[in-house]
């Protein structure tokens, strides 16, 4: 069931909402919303993993229990797509549709108790996101986007931020992609160090797509991402149906199978690029 309009929408949510969802993206949102409610019933604030091996454990738990909602569903609403959860995959796709899902993205957090974790699933059609939806069960918020039908929060419509200067900006970027290779930390620290000399707030955090959401609302103004996996993609299209610019670090449009990209406000992507490749 579709979830309920914003009581109160923010100066960023248009007044208009949502039409209704076409079956494919009303079948989609009521399956992540299952899938969210499953897993309300494992997470507790009180949570606290002992060690590594427990804390992977419940990581592999919390997918699999989301997953095994997801995917009956997903398979039910549209027949003979593709299913893919692997969180750091990357890469182009093959010709057709494939639904890509984060189990829980921030599963991390969840594992600890925190809140800010979330399910998110989209569908690919030719390599070109087509359909995103992102649960914060905790927060009962919903975002949802089609290509070209706008992005919504709880069915009203989002706009990206108005802002035209990054001193008033608040950014935002994930983790490097674990791993032995430095490179990648050391990167997304130079480029910490380099937008907190211009920006408001920078902030570094996971889940990446809750960031992403948070630009599409206008709570956040940008986010940059130097390894951009397919999970990603809900939160790319959510930006693009709010307004918001993305592309990759060359200044290049955005596409599924880019390397990185940056998302913004409009007032805000030039100076942004600018920053992040000096």
């Amino acid at each position: 069931m579709s979830p309920n309009p914003s009581p109160n929408p923010s100066p960023n949510q248009d007044p208009n909402p949502s039409p209704n969802q076409d079956p494919l993206a009303a079948a989609t949102v009521a399956a992540v919303r299952r899938a969210g409610a499953r897993m309300m019933t494992r997470w507790s604030t009180g949570s606290r993993p002992p060690g590594l091996p427990e804390l992977l454990t419940s990581l592999k738990a919390n997918d699999a229990a989301v997953a095994d909602t997801l995917r009956p569903a997903l398979a039910e609403a549209l027949p003979g797509a593709g299913w893919l959860d692997d969180e750091h995959g990357s890469g182009p796709l093959p010709s057709g549709e494939w639904w890509l899902v984060d189990p829980v993205g921030g599963n991390v957090n969840a594992v600890h108790g925190m809140p800010d974790w979330n399910i998110g699933v989209s569908l690919v059609r030719d390599g070109r996101p087509v359909l995103a939806v992102v649960h914060f069960p905790v927060l009962d918020e919903t975002f949802t986007a089609t290509e070209g039908g706008g992005a919504f929060l709880n069915g009203v419509r989002l706009r990206v931020s108005g802002k035209t200067s990054l001193d008033g900006a608040l950014a935002g970027t994930g983790q490097a992609k674990p791993g032995h290779d430095p490179e990648p930390a050391r990167r997304t620290g130079a480029a910490f160090a380099a937008m907190s000399d211009s920006a408001l707030h920078v902030r570094v955090s996971v889940p990446v797509t809750q960031q992403l959401a948070q630009v599409a609302a206008g709570r956040m103004d940008l986010h940059w991402q130097f390894d951009n996996v397919r999970s990603h993609v809900a939160g790319v299209l959510l930006v693009q149906e709010a307004g918001g610019v993305v592309t990759d670090l060359d200044g290049k449009p955005w596409e599924a199978a880019s390397e990185n990209y940056l998302a913004a406000a409009p007032g805000l992507h030039a100076a942004a690029l600018e920053i992040l490749t000096a």
